[in-house]
């Protein structure tokens, strides 16, 4: 909100007019609505590991985040060409490996776990792996902005886009008068354009659905919201059968086709034929479909191994590699621990940096080096040293901060935003995303099970406010 020598920038001055005549105790009082409002709706998840049943409100913050519209144009372009080139390395892995070939990404990639050997070779509808992807970008305190990580498995949060910015135009009509805020609730419509665009060649009027894992999925809210939102039916893998290399859902009125299925199920248990065996969230045979043709998935099976973290590394090499282009977005630097230089560093610096497991999510299996006791750096180490090559390190950045609503006031806590990048037959981006907040004074970890927060984004339509 202020610049290094404590002016308010130019974007954030009518907010900062506007705060002035509103009292803490008002604002309060908004938040305390907001937190009303989203558990009537029912927005709300629930944290693997704790008490059965439990579910938690992720914090609203009523204080929005603001950019400009040629930052967002150097984002959003940084992340269209980021998924551009994501999608041509899993066609490639998947067919004919020319970025191995070129000694470009290793060998050993094909041993992630993420790798799915059944798709090798399969063609899919234009060459599309991630339909949905979400790009994780931070801001330093320099004004620049990373990608901290990739998103291309089941990518959550754009219901708490859609939802947080109901709720500000709700709670904060006047704000409004005073921005021109592009808007983002076309975001449903968009994504059924594209999972349309992807169905079957010849296939004229695509049936979609969405497939959830069911009710007790931390994400249940958002399949929920998102089917209704894009008028498709959400069903479940006991909805769905495979006969005559297509897949159907029964309804009412007998079987119907189904063409296109946006699928919130992780690999693994997609197909208890193809891959877990205990698996009662899949539908039996759809991996036979799928690679025979008869139905899209999106996102595609084996489009994890991209948003792995290890991938993560070799992201820059394959926009110039595929898209002969310089990266717009760069990549936070990053230590691999398989590098024998590298885990002496790391381990030699611990105390400095950020630890992350390569396959770990949800701000799950890390070590945020600055914050943690000499008991918690020690066990990492340990950790480390047992197996090297599940770690990645990266430097505490000096993170950008927004003014955020706290008990005392309003503070700076440390955001990042995740766009949501739909490709189709063209590749689309609404202007926001999921914008996340550490509401604990310090921390820099936004994630809403490790106790972030969220906040709305605006994006004005053009550089200024009004």
């Amino acid at each position: 909100m202020r610049a290094g020598d404590g002016q308010v920038r130019l974007l954030y001055q009518p907010f900062s007019e506007w705060l002035k005549g509103v009292d803490h105790a008002q604002l309060m009082q908004k938040s305390r609505e907001a937190e009303m409002l989203f558990r009537r709706v029912g927005i709300t998840f629930n944290v693997y590991g704790e008490e059965a049943g439990a579910e938690r409100l992720i914090p609203f913050d009523v204080i929005p985040r603001i950019l400009a519209a040629n930052e967002w144009r150097q984002l959003s372009a940084g992340v269209i060409q980021r998924v551009a080139a994501l999608n041509a390395f899993l066609n490639d892995l998947y067919h004919d490996q020319e970025i191995i070939k070129a000694g470009i990404v290793p060998a050993s990639i094909l041993e992630n776990e993420m790798y799915r050997p059944e798709m090798q070779g399969v063609d899919v509808p234009g060459g599309i792996y991630a339909h949905i992807a979400g790009i994780d970008i931070v801001r330093t305190a320099e004004n620049q902005f990373y990608v901290l990580e990739d998103n291309l498995r089941t990518p959550s949060g754009v219901s708490y886009m859609l939802e947080n910015r109901k709720m500000m135009m709700r709670l904060f009509p006047e704000l409004f008068r005073r921005y021109a805020v592009a808007p983002v609730e076309h975001y449903p419509q968009v994504l059924l354009n594209n999972l349309r665009a992807v169905a079957q060649p010849g296939v004229h009027d695509p049936v979609v659905v969405l497939l959830t894992p069911g009710a007790y999925n931390s994400a249940y809210f958002e399949h929920a919201f998102l089917a209704q939102q894009m008028g498709i039916e959400l069903v479940e893998g006991q909805d769905l059968f495979c006969r005559d290399n297509a897949v159907f859902m029964r309804t009412t009125e007998g079987p119907k086709r189904v063409d296109v299925i946006y699928r919130r199920i992780d690999d693994d248990f997609l197909d208890p034929l193809a891959f877990r065996e205990d698996s009662m969230l899949g539908v039996p045979g759809l991996v036979s479909v799928y690679r025979n043709g008869g139905v899209t998935l999106a996102n595609a099976i084996g489009a994890g191994v991209a948003d792995d973290k290890s991938t993560y590394t070799y992201v820059p090499e394959m926009v110039r590699f595929y898209l002969g282009e310089e990266p717009i977005l760069s990549n936070v630097p990053t230590y691999k621990l398989e590098n024998p230089d590298d885990l002496k560093y790391v381990l030699e610096h611990l105390a400095e940096l950020v630890v992350k497991e390569v396959q770990g999510s949800g701000g799950y299996g890390m070590l945020v080096g600055p914050t943690a006791s000499k008991q918690q750096i020690e066990d990492f180490r340990a950790r480390i040293l047992a197996e090297p090559d599940n770690y990645i390190a990266q430097p505490t950045l000096a993170l950008s901060t927004c003014p955020t609503l706290v008990e005392q006031g309003v503070a700076p806590r440390h955001v990042d935003l995740r766009p949501f990048v739909l490709s189709g037959k063209t590749v689309t981006l609404v202007p926001g995303g999921l914008c996340r907040v550490a509401m604990r004074e310090g921390s820099l970890v936004v994630n809403s099970s490790q106790g972030g927060g969220t906040k709305d984004t605006w994006v004005l339509n053009g550089d200024k406010p009004c």
